[in-house]
């Protein structure tokens, strides 16, 4: 049986294994027996996002953590990174987080967390898993009475709104916030009003089936729109768990975590807030990000995707930024995961401080083409087993030279084998994304 924990833990289909009720009761069983065997305290936060198969996935987690006498607290909706900040704040030995992130509602998922605010690890998940795998328990609901603690949404405001405290707005800024029908919805619109912009929030009114449809960081598009019909200053799109940003410029423009990388690189050299000449990023991240850091003295490093593997690489070589091109940015100053909302606050810094549009901001940046393919797969097999496969990638490789890179890998959470090609020539990389993608399928594909 394949792993449960992926890159950014158990993700599949709500009610269906390893999601279903027994399982998730289990799981909850099994951390607290895991944090008495490491010796600690049997105290867990737990928070999710706005699907509606999260009242009952956190049903299950209590009862499970109740019947090996541990203690859970709710935190509610919350963001991702609030449970990281919560476990690294608090006496809590663990912290979990319901959300299946920018996947549809029909999805949910568990993220563990240390009580370091990190990602537990991946010996840590071989552990908890094992009993998933094998319990035949079949549990019902006792129907626990959850009440989430309100003050510790009010802790977490508190620490974001202290990221913006004595800046001065020169002007009003306008901006749009997409939460995605997520857990940003009640808490972004709040926070930057408190702060002195003006808002117009969107998709901020979950019912538990509309989060991230058509709306959030995938459809940035749609908050383009948005931002152009009400001349706004600039647009920021969450995902359903609002660990990650995605920005529209005043015109338009969509920007992602890249850009962001790029913004603040450049702001925290002069403010010489940077700890390191270093920004990590992964390899899907472009090579314009590579070259533009390059020009500010800054050297990129890259990790595979997952921001558990960004946040390694940082404690590694002690960055304080990093992140992905899909939109999370980690301040490992602040916190160690990706957190959409202290992120548009980093951002509105530079942007007030600097009275600048954030047009003006990356004006002097250049992406390089890119071209993504995904191919469904039958299973996860080692690509090396296939010699087709292999020397296609140095055949497209060679091809490129130093102008271009190709990145082939599996996703961490859908049985899906990306391929990600830059170059200079879009006509061209689409051509060889084509090519490797046919191999791949040729191999590889569902029958």
């Amino acid at each position: 049986m394949e792993k449960l924990f992926g890159t950014d833990g158990i993700r599949a289909k709500s009610g269906q294994f390893p999601l279903d009720y027994s399982s998730v009761f289990t799981l909850g069983k099994a951390l607290i027996s895991l944090l008495k065997e490491e010796g600690l305290e049997s105290r867990i936060i737990i928070g999710r996002d706005t699907r509606e198969s999260g009242t009952w996935l956190e049903q299950a987690l209590f009862q499970g953590i109740n019947k090996s006498h541990g203690e859970a607290v709710s935190a509610g909706v919350i963001p991702t990174s609030a449970i990281s900040f919560f476990t690294k704040k608090y006496p809590f030995s663990a912290g979990i987080v319901i959300s299946a992130s920018h996947n549809p509602y029909q999805d949910n998922g568990i993220k563990i967390f240390s009580n370091l605010g990190t990602k537990i690890s991946e010996a840590w998940e071989d552990k908890l898993e094992k009993p998933i795998k094998t319990s035949k328990e079949i549990v019902r609901d006792e129907k626990i009475r959850i009440t989430p603690d309100s003050s510790l949404e009010q802790d977490y405001i508190v620490f974001l709104k202290s990221h913006f405290s004595g800046i001065n707005l020169k002007k009003r800024i306008k901006i749009v916030l997409d939460c995605s029908n997520g857990a940003s919805s009640f808490l972004a619109p709040k926070i930057f009003q408190d702060l002195g912009f003006d808002v117009l929030a969107i998709n901020n009114t979950p019912n538990g089936k509309n989060i991230n449809a058509d709306c959030g960081s995938l459809f940035p598009q749609n908050l383009a729109k948005k931002v152009i019909e009400n001349n706004a200053d600039l647009g920021v799109a969450y995902d359903g768990d609002a660990d990650r940003a995605i920005w529209t410029d005043e015109k338009g423009n969509i920007l992602n975590g890249d850009h962001t990388l790029f913004i603040l690189s450049r702001f925290m050299k002069e403010k010489k807030r940077l700890k390191s000449d270093y920004v990590v990023a992964t390899t899907m991240s472009n090579l314009g990000l590579e070259k533009a850091l390059e020009k500010l003295g800054l050297k990129l490093l890259r990790t595979k995707v997952g921001d558990r593997y960004v946040l390694e690489q940082m404690m590694k070589t002690k960055t304080n930024l990093g992140g992905e091109q899909s939109g999370h940015t980690i301040f490992l100053d602040d916190c160690p995961t990706g957190d959409g909302l202290l992120t548009t606050i980093k951002m509105l810094e530079v942007i007030a401080t600097q009275n600048a549009s954030l047009s003006g901001l990356v004006k002097n940046y250049k992406e390089y083409p890119q071209v993504f393919v995904n191919v469904r797969v039958e299973e996860k097999i080692d690509f090396n087993k296939y010699p087709e496969i292999i020397e296609t990638v140095e055949e497209i490789k060679d091809k490129l030279g130093e102008t271009g890179r190709l990145d082939l890998r599996y996703s961490g959470t859908e049985p899906l084998a990306r391929v990600m090609i830059e170059g200079m020539d879009k006509q061209q990389i689409q051509q060889y994304a084509q090519q490797m993608a046919n191999v791949i399928s040729k191999h590889l594909r569902i029958k």
